[in-house]
């Protein structure tokens, strides 16, 4: 299997796009989904890419901790009927540890992806430049689901990825547009409680103006730790299952929730003391936070298949300088 930087050169040359150049399965063909940055445009280049870096992960599916006779748990017919989604998120919530009306922490949400046999891997792939903020694999042929998260990203988006891909992990099955809106909602459910959008509403309705509302909304998303347009989205899908009036707060919400992003760090700023990050720190962040097996097994790859730096790099998809030091921490 050519890397993905050969690939797409041999595509180039021979007139082809990277996907005709391969001979696959559909039973064996990586399933990747992408959380683009802002109105990012994901291309067949895009797909090849996340594609190859499945490929890659599969001889790294043998190091790995999990039992390989249990397939993970995941949904029998996930819907995004709110009804079900509140009921899930109940259960998910029960599951966890987390009360009916409380905030869900990190832990909770790193507790549930190990419950599920989910491999996090933690990349800091910047600000800007990079097409995903995360990449969600599946490889079909293993059951085992790959996450990517980068932390170079502001807290609340974070956090709403990680439940997002949370929701992906659930239903593995679904594909495309029903896998994105099964997520979202899935992710929107579970972060905010259906008693404190009640309670958000009812509040909303009974003030004056839009500023007094969004003040509100910014009360609760902060208690909650997540985007005030995720708490305004949720308020109406209330409202639109109890048949009653919806809140209009656009475009002034957009705002609101954009201001209060200011006021926090990304993960990366937050999580390390030391700018720009050495692999250390990353590493040992994946163990200790994280609790993922993805550098043990990883490392254990390497030390293996006598592989170097360049399938580090690769399977991460970072520059050459930082996969040569995360290959000398682990190997």
């Amino acid at each position: 299997m050519p890397k993905p930087d050969k690939l797409l050169r041999l595509a180039v040359l021979v007139g082809l796009t990277p996907p005709d150049l391969l001979i696959r399965s559909d039973a064996i063909t990586p399933v990747v989904a992408f959380r683009k940055k802002g109105a990012a445009k994901t291309t067949e280049r895009h797909i090849a890419r996340a594609q190859q870096m499945g490929a890659m992960l599969r001889p790294l599916v043998a190091h790995l901790p999990f039992d390989e006779f249990v397939k993970p748990p995941s949904l029998k017919s996930p819907s995004t009927d709110y009804s079900y989604l509140q009921s899930l998120v109940s259960s998910v919530r029960k599951e966890i540890g987390v009360g009916p009306d409380s905030p869900i922490d990190f832990p909770h949400l790193i507790k549930r992806f190990q419950d599920t046999q989910t491999v996090l891997v933690p990349v800091l792939w910047g600000h800007k430049g990079h097409h995903e903020n995360a990449l969600h694999i599946f490889l079909p042929d293993s059951t085992t689901t790959w996450v990517f998260l980068n932390l170079d990203v502001e807290i609340h988006d974070f956090k709403f990825w990680m439940a997002h891909e949370l929701g992906h992990v659930l239903a593995p099955e679904l594909r495309g547009d029903a896998a994105e809106d099964f997520a979202d909602a899935f992710a929107g459910a579970l972060l905010l409680p259906e008693a404190a959008v009640k309670e958000t509403y009812e509040c909303i309705i009974s003030l004056s103006n839009a500023g007094l509302q969004i003040n509100k909304i910014k009360d609760v998303a902060e208690k909650f730790l997540i985007s005030p347009l995720g708490v305004y989205m949720q308020v109406n899908s209330f409202a639109k299952h109890n048949s009653l009036p919806q809140v209009q707060l656009e475009p002034a919400i957009y705002g609101a929730s954009k201001n209060l992003s200011k006021n926090y760090h990304c993960v990366s700023e937050a999580l390390f003391s030391d700018q720009p990050v050495v692999a250390k720190e990353l590493v040992k962040f994946c163990r200790e936070e994280l609790n993922s097996p993805f550098f043990e097994a990883l490392g254990s790859y390497l030390r293996s298949s006598n592989k170097g730096a360049g399938f580090v790099q690769s399977v991460l998809d970072i520059p050459a300088i930082d996969a040569i030091a995360i290959q000398q921490e682990i190997a």
